[in-house]
């Protein structure tokens, strides 16, 4: 058997036309590479279709696409550690489910990645949203000073906390919806922390990373589209995601007083986000917030 240079690890739940559409946008993108790849679909206990989809599509393409079905949701984390056990090559990428491949993206990125990775240890592509227009996902780490400008100074749209540069450059972590990495990395990491469900899974692993000198990079020559937030189920259960996320971020990595100026910043911003709730008369935001200020 053919050595495999390549794993692409995407891990999917209740996403059957979205993640169909993306192994297909992967396979066009690879049409004729010479790059030796396999993709690896971790399902997580999907019940919309996915199986039966997976499965025929393994089936169809199996010398090139794996399916493993978990029986369980383990989780964006724990589904991609999965899928990189199961790994053949020496390097993986880690794709969302919900995103589609532009023209010889994959191939621009490995390249990229296999010329450099003795500096690039990391690497991430410029996203885009549906309509083409750049999607912020070159970032900043969540210190209190970028929380307080994501959460109530509208960071993301300032630029401020995440951007999406024209020019290769160093940053402090880049969007889980695509990661280029060496397996052993990856693996030197522990991956993704198993603790962490859903949301800053990647800026943990990446945190830790700097820690040890390893170095991520975006590489905006490489585009994809990203269309986001496919398998949340909803817009309150991924803030009340994010909240934790950062709660157990501090937890982990940052002291007892910086924890309490993030619980005061994110008290205040459910706060904030309930009473305009209350004065736009939107259950929405006043049964969202109302639980996100409960979660402390």
């Amino acid at each position: 058997m053919a050595k495999i240079d390549l794993s692409v690890v995407i891990v999917s739940f209740n996403t059957k036309k979205i993640t169909k559409n993306s192994l297909e946008s992967i396979d066009r993108s690879l049409w004729g590479t010479k790059i030796k790849y396999e993709i690896i679909v971790v399902d997580n206990d999907s019940h919309d279709g996915s199986k039966e989809m997976l499965e025929k599509y393994s089936q169809e393409n199996k010398n090139k696409t794996v399916y493993f079905q978990t029986n369980t949701n383990l989780g964006f984390g724990r589904g991609n550690n999965f899928g990189v056990k199961k790994a053949k090559g020496k390097y993986i990428l880690l794709l969302n489910s919900d995103t589609i491949i532009l023209n010889r993206s994959i191939e621009k990125l490995f390249n990229f990645y296999v010329k450099n990775e003795k500096t690039v240890h990391f690497l991430g592509t410029k996203l885009l949203n549906k309509d083409l227009t750049p999607q912020p996902s070159a970032c900043r780490f969540f210190t209190l000073p970028v929380v307080f400008a994501t959460l109530l100074l509208k960071g993301d749209y300032w630029g401020l906390t995440r951007s999406s540069p024209n020019e290769f450059r160093q940053v402090d972590w880049i969007s889980g919806a695509c990661i280029l990495t060496k397996k052993s990395l990856y693996q030197r990491l522990g991956g993704f922390d198993k603790n962490i469900f859903m949301y800053m899974e990647e800026v943990d692993l990446l945190y830790r990373a700097k820690r040890l000198g390893l170095n991520t990079y975006f590489y905006p020559a490489s585009q994809i589209i990203h269309l986001g937030s496919a398998s949340s189920g909803g817009k309150t259960f991924p803030i009340l995601q994010v909240y934790k996320g950062f709660l157990f971020f501090y937890k982990k990595h940052y002291s007892f007083l910086h924890l309490f100026v993030l619980h005061l910043i994110l008290k205040l911003k459910a706060a904030i986000a309930y009473f305009i709730g209350k004065i736009k008369n939107d259950r929405y935001l006043i049964e969202t917030y109302e639980k996100a200020f409960r979660i402390f």
